[in-house]
């Protein structure tokens, strides 16, 4: 730089519209003193530009820091005198577009900094950053500038996704409307009920396409609002619905696979229970009471009737023992070798023989790894959760292992390797293409025909939703982006430790 003015224009170049006439360092604030420029400025109420000076008046306003100072800018501006007899405003203070604007206090750049901070961080969060960064705010003067932001105007994209976010879980919900397409958000309603959407449709038309999960209540919205309009049914909602009548399935027949895994291994407790109670519900099923009456009487939920009706046998959810690591697992094979030798070996025994070859634990720790058996327990039993997820992962992922391991636990059983083949064969209908409606006949035909009740349950929920089913299937909208927005909407409410009202988080939501 060739002089000290230079250095202040390339400083303050924010300031470039005023006529900058010191600069005072004042340790945590640097104060610039200028003034406006004496060109001709126009009336604010006619036009007519005019020069004449009637006064002059101090303003005070807070510019973006500089080497994390504040900067203070004095601005001295005039107050004109219009020239135009007659004109309502005689005198006015002149304004500088860009830098001074009435009833402000800080420059339009600085405002603009400190609202990406509330826009993301809004009351306490962004009042901390704000003076880090050395222009401290309050909270509440964060969440009015929050407030001030303009939101995007509204608009009627041609696909649009709907889907509902909890305010409070199970007690209070609203709904989120989006462009599909881009992920745009469009409008958050104040609560999921089918006529706040019919209105906010019919004050909106113009979609031609609606993605949405399986609602029947937006569903029946959209219905009635957009009765010409394409509904969408989300292909990830599909597969999870799948994936919990698979897991029910796998469930029901547990008693043919777990045996493929460790024949040897009792049921337990759990197991005996549940065919106690599978006999009750068929003896009573058998002397022809209903599903509700024989709820009542076992004093079990019907739900858990209807569960136990469909099982042809009784079956025992068995569990995986989780247990972790212990530095007795080293010496596994050798305590069981001893104790196959000699069942009746003190556990004093077996703790002073690995000691020697380098237990470092305690005789507590061995007693117990003895006691909970597994010193001589196999491999544990495949839960039902574990078969249900190779079910329902593609070959090409499974590991070696585990593609053997599946190939054992549907060879056990015919209804398995039927229920196997039907989860592939709908994974395959999941990629959008056309004809996929067709095959999807087929597949709830083949399904019908299986002996597999649980999909049965969820061949009727596809045919009861099926021309939004088809619409997924084959078009390539999906809800994808409306989910995203839910997360990060759990975000932003989290941030806000649940103070903030509706007015305020719907504010944020269109801002993202």
């Amino acid at each position: 730089m060739r002089n000290v003015n230079e250095l202040v224009s390339v400083v303050f170049s924010g300031l470039s519209a005023l006529v900058i006439e010191g600069v005072q360092d004042e340790g945590e604030v640097i104060r610039v003193s200028a003034r406006t420029r004496d060109d001709p400025v126009p009336c604010p109420a006619c036009g007519a530009p005019t020069a004449k000076v009637h006064g002059l008046h101090g303003r005070t306003l807070v510019d973006v820091p500089v080497d994390g100072r504040r900067v203070v800018v004095s601005v001295r501006v005039r107050r004109l005198v219009c020239p135009v007899l007659g004109c309502p405003r005689q005198t006015f203070r002149e304004q500088v577009p860009g830098l001074v604007e009435r009833y402000q206090r800080r420059t339009p750049r600085l405002a603009r900094r400190l609202g990406f901070v509330v826009k993301e961080l809004t009351g306490q969060a962004g009042a901390r950053l704000s003076r880090a960064w050395g222009c401290g705010i309050s909270p509440s003067t964060a969440l009015r500038l929050l407030t001030r932001l303009r939101t995007p105007p509204p608009r009627v994209p041609r696909v649009i996704g709907v889907d509902d976010f909890a305010l409070k879980r199970r007690h209070r919900y609203a709904t989120v409307i989006i462009d599909a397409e881009t992920g745009e958000r469009i409008d958050v309603l104040p609560d999921r009920t089918a006529p706040t959407l019919v209105t906010w449709l019919r004050e909106h038309p113009g979609a031609e396409y609606v993605c949405r999960d399986g609602s029947a209540t937006y569903a029946e919205a959209i219905r009635q609002a957009l009765p010409e309009a394409v509904q969408v049914s989300d292909r990830w909602h599909l597969w999870s619905n799948l994936c919990g009548k698979v897991l029910a399935e796998v469930r029901s027949h547990a008693a043919c696979w777990a045996t493929a895994v460790n024949p040897a291994r009792p049921g337990g407790v759990r197991e005996q229970t549940t065919r106690e109670r599978w006999q009750r519900v068929h003896d009573l099923l058998g002397q022809g009471v209903g599903l509700l009456e024989c709820a009542r009487r076992l004093d079990v939920a019907l739900n858990t009737v209807k569960r136990y009706s469909r099982m042809k046998e009784p079956t025992g959810d068995r569990r995986a023992p989780r247990y972790k690591p212990t530095l007795v697992d080293p010496y596994r094979d050798h305590l069981r070798t001893r104790r196959a030798a000699d069942p009746a070996v003190p556990v004093l025994q077996l703790f002073r023989e690995i000691k020697e070859l380098g237990y470092t634990g305690s005789l507590n720790l061995l007693y117990r790894y003895i006691t909970q058996g597994r010193a001589e327990g196999d491999k544990p039993v495949t839960t039902p959760q574990r078969f249900a997820r190779l079910l329902l992962t593609r070959p090409e992922n499974l590991r070696d292992k585990d593609t053997v391991l599946l190939r054992e636990l549907t060879g056990t059983c015919p209804e398995m390797n039927e229920l196997a083949s039907l989860a592939s064969k709908f994974a395959q209908l999941l990629a959008p293409a056309e004809g996929n409606d067709a095959k999807l006949t087929n597949w709830i035909t083949t399904v019908r025909t299986a002996d597999l009740p649980h999909l049965h349950s969820f061949a009727n929920g596809l045919e009861f939703d099926r021309a939004a089913v088809d619409a997924g299937l084959t078009l390539p909208y999906h809800n994808g982006r409306t989910e995203g927005v839910n997360t990060r909407t759990k975000r932003i409410m989290r941030q806000m430790h649940g103070r903030a009202g509706f007015p305020l988080l719907r504010h944020r939501i269109l801002l993202q």
